[in-house]
């Protein structure tokens, strides 16, 4: 199969897309008349795809039928358009993917779901105009390592506080160093070294609340209005769900791609032990150092991680945080045999 890469490229189509697509279809007949495609965005079931020729949009019948992954934003598929005049298409194949944004699905019945697929970064947004609440900061950084993917803090709304650098401090503490960038949309603060994660194909998706900014931060990148934005309630400063859907949007200049996301209140934890283990980081070394190997860092004796709370160069409430999340993690752990 030919793949046009000078204008895929443009889309993310790249060393690591050409890989997935060799193992895809080796030693696998493929159908005749094969299209590379990269997904655009998923709505109630139907696809927007963007080809070397342009978008098309593919029908929920066709991607029930015969994609055995469910495509999500963000994924490379293969897909034979069968009738022209019609413009119908079938989706094949959904290549293997590099990097993932999965959650455990709210409704507790599907198992995992895929957010988003194939970014290079993760964008996690937080406004500052409201609380920063540091649990909430330590889930969407064990989801963003998880991912396979680099991963930034990107505080929004910088014109609406006194002290941005003092808030970000406060998250730095938590965010084990990972990168926190101050933005404002409305003076241009930070967006220079926010471009800087991106360029030409590559790709960032962001990740947080309802009313955070993404949405304004994906038009102040694209210079214009691509993404649909709303006040927040000033009762609460939450913010209603303006993007319905997970859409990749293309930045103008080959600055790179950006998937905005609707926000995201329910963030279950997948098996994402080794992500765990870098957030928390801290905690695991000083474990290290506790008498019992298996110590659940409780009431064992010689616990080295309750002995720097007493010592108090550990923060009891970051402890709590750690064992619920470590225990939301371990059940989704697969039975040993």
């Amino acid at each position: 199969m030919s793949v046009d890469a000078a204008v895929l490229s443009r889309w993310g189509y790249d060393t690591r897309v050409a890989a997935a697509l060799v193992s895809q279809v080796s030693g696998l007949e493929a159908p005749p008349g094969l299209v590379l495609a990269r997904v655009v965005q998923v709505d109630r079931g139907e696809c927007d795809v963007v080809t070397a020729q342009g978008m098309l949009r593919v029908g929920s019948d066709s991607v029930r039928a015969q994609a055995v992954t469910a495509p999500v934003t963000g994924d490379w598929v293969q897909f034979v358009q069968f009738d022209d005049s019609q413009g119908l298409a079938v989706i094949s194949r959904v290549l293997p993917r590099f990097s993932e944004l999965t959650r455990r699905d709210p409704s507790e019945r599907a198992g995992d779901q895929v957010l988003a697929a194939n970014f290079d970064v993760v964008g996690i947004v937080a406004g500052l105009d409201r609380p920063l609440p540091a649990g909430r900061f330590e889930r969407m950084l064990v989801m963003a390592k998880d991912s396979r993917a680099e991963t930034v803090i990107l505080l929004t709304k910088a014109d609406q506080t006194t002290d941005a650098a003092a808030a970000a401090e406060t998250v730095r503490a938590v965010a084990g160093g990972v990168e926190v960038l101050i933005l404002s949309a409305q003076s241009g603060l930070g967006l220079d070294r926010l471009r800087s994660k991106l360029g030409a194909g590559r790709t960032m998706v962001l990740l947080g609340a309802s009313g955070s900014g993404k949405s304004t931060l994906v038009n102040a990148l694209a210079g214009a209005e691509v993404a649909e934005t709303a006040k927040v309630r000033a009762s609460d400063r939450r913010g209603r769900h303006t993007t319905v859907a997970r859409r990749l949007v293309l930045l103008p200049d080959d600055a790179g791609l950006v998937i905005d996301t609707p926000g995201v209140r329910a963030l279950g934890l997948t098996d994402a032990q080794q992500a765990l283990s870098q957030v928390f980081g801290d905690i695991e070394e000083r474990g290290r150092s506790c008498r019992f190997s298996d110590c659940a860092h409780g009431a064992e004796p010689g616990c080295a991680v309750n002995e720097a709370i007493r010592s108090g160069s550990l923060d009891p409430r970051r402890l709590q945080r750690f064992i619920a999340l470590r225990d939301e993690v371990a059940r989704q752990e697969p039975p040993r045999r």
